[in-house]
């Protein structure tokens, strides 16, 4: 197969090309256009290179795994697979379509971020790469290059998974291919020891906070190894905290058995680390039968719980591990009031919007996105409501637009709360709808059916919270 043209039509005329983007060592990606859904995708493929290769075949089925395993990575700041078909001989994969430009461009355009910036984008990173690693995958290629930023606000995006492979032994993840990229690549991806892990991450993560809050690319690990000439970053700039220089340079550690073996660990010694809540408690389960699946464990504790006010998230974050989600929905809209001050009046103005604390909304949110899978939580509404054309001012049809797209609209109508699907299985960015009290008829974001005003401003806020 040769570069597919523009106006060349893939999957019995689904997706037509619209326009090469470009490619690297392992695949290339186009610009096209879903024809049944009306919306732009990226398409990525094997390359030229690959193609010619004789382990294409093996190569087709490797890359196939990988789009497989990422699309299991449902998470606001990674990029989202659509869809996996093959197109003739070649697989290919159907991902979301960032508007925006990548961290690098942005760095080389406004030069070095403030150390505010740069950790919020780090922890949205972090957050991705802590999904990504519970999949039993590595990225390998975490750079500024592979990070986007969305045109509105600073929300980073971790793209190009083309690197990644699946986990074969004691839970450790094994490679023998990629280098990475010179300048953010540890010393076991340089080598190509035989053993990755999330260190490995951590390292290139940490080398990545290295340029943005210097605009200087760390020296490669080779050259590290053989005269250590580690330049720290607050001798470039000795405005950055000791604890952020400390904790970078304790994620590119030399050695990966003296980094920090997670992200969430790196984190910590980040960013500091607020009182979290107590795990919610979980009643013993009666005895199994044999053919019964198991019940499907709790997530593990990972959300940053805090409060700008001293709101208390355990009843929400235990109803959201229970999977209670109409119960939870209604709990969201009950502690927002509260957090807003207008328990009392029972709704949201556009005014208390606009002053929500952005803690507690970001805490929200990584509470539905946690224990939903990344299928629910407003950073995914947000994202589908923009990807509309959705703005902080009023339209109509954008607004139908979305609640067609979420599930909040069928058959051209408004349902009533009731009639909503408060299910794991409810179509992505359903929930949270917020049921706002003294009505039968459900409310979004504290705004009647058929009008989006609220909605408009809470999307704003998201934008103004980096969330």
């Amino acid at each position: 197969m040769r570069r597919w043209p523009d106006g060349q039509q893939l999957d019995d005329g689904k997706y037509i090309i619209e326009e090469y983007l470009g490619g690297g060592g392992f695949g290339e990606t186009y610009r096209a256009q879903n024809r049944h859904e009306g919306r732009s995708v990226a398409i990525k493929t094997l390359n030229l290179f690959q193609q010619f290769q004789p382990d294409f075949a093996k190569t087709q089925n490797k890359f196939l795994k990988e789009a497989m395993s990422l699309a299991k990575c449902r998470h606001p700041h990674i990029v989202e697979v659509y869809d996996i078909f093959r197109e003739g001989d070649f697989n290919c994969m159907v991902m979301e379509l960032i508007d925006g430009i990548d961290l690098a461009t942005h760095l080389k355009e406004n030069g070095r971020l403030s150390e505010q910036k740069a950790l919020s984008m780090i922890q949205q990173l972090g957050d991705a790469l802590t999904c990504v690693h519970k999949q039993n995958l590595t990225h390998r290629d975490v750079k500024p290059e592979n990070i986007m930023l969305r045109k509105r606000g600073i929300e980073a995006v971790l793209i190009d998974f083309g690197l990644a492979r699946q986990a074969t032994l004691s839970g450790k993840l094994m490679t023998n291919s990629s280098r990475g990229t010179e300048h953010y690549a540890p010393i076991e991806l340089a080598e190509q020891r035989p053993q990755l892990g999330a260190y490995t991450d951590v390292y290139s993560l940490a080398a990545t906070l290295y340029n943005m809050l210097t605009d200087n690319k760390p020296i490669p690990s080779p050259g590290r190894k053989i005269i250590d000439p580690f330049i720290q970053p607050k001798q470039y700039d000795n405005k950055i905290s000791d604890r952020v220089n400390a904790a970078i340079i304790k994620g590119m550690e030399f050695e990966p058995q003296n980094r920090p073996q997670s992200v969430q660990e790196w984190l910590d010694l980040l960013i500091p680390k607020p009182v979290v809540l107590p795990s919610p408690k979980v009643s013993p389960q009666p005895a199994q039968k044999s053919f019964e699946m198991p019940p499907k464990p709790v997530a593990a504790e990972t959300t940053r719980v805090i409060s700008a006010v001293g709101m208390d998230y355990i009843n929400l974050r235990n109803l959201l591990a229970a999977k209670k989600w109409k119960e939870a929905d209604e709990e969201t809209a009950r502690v927002m009031l509260k957090v807003a001050g207008r328990d009392k009046e029972g709704w949201l103005d556009a005014e208390s919007i606009q002053k929500f604390p952005c803690e507690d909304l970001r805490t929200i949110d990584q509470l539905w996105v946690e224990y939903s899978n990344g299928r629910f939580g407003f950073s995914a509404q947000k994202r589908i409501y923009q990807s509309l054309g959705g703005t902080s001012q009023y339209d109509s049809e954008i607004w139908e637009k979305f609640g067609d797209k979420v599930g909040w609209r069928k058959n051209n109508e408004w349902p009533h709360y009731y009639e909503l699907t408060f299910s794991e299985t409810a179509v992505q960015a359903h929930l949270p709808v917020l049921c706002l009290y003294g009505t039968y008829r459900w409310r979004s974001f504290g705004v009647s059916v058929g009008g989006n005003e609220k909605f408009s401003s809470l999307a704003s806020r998201i934008v103004d919270c980096n969330i």
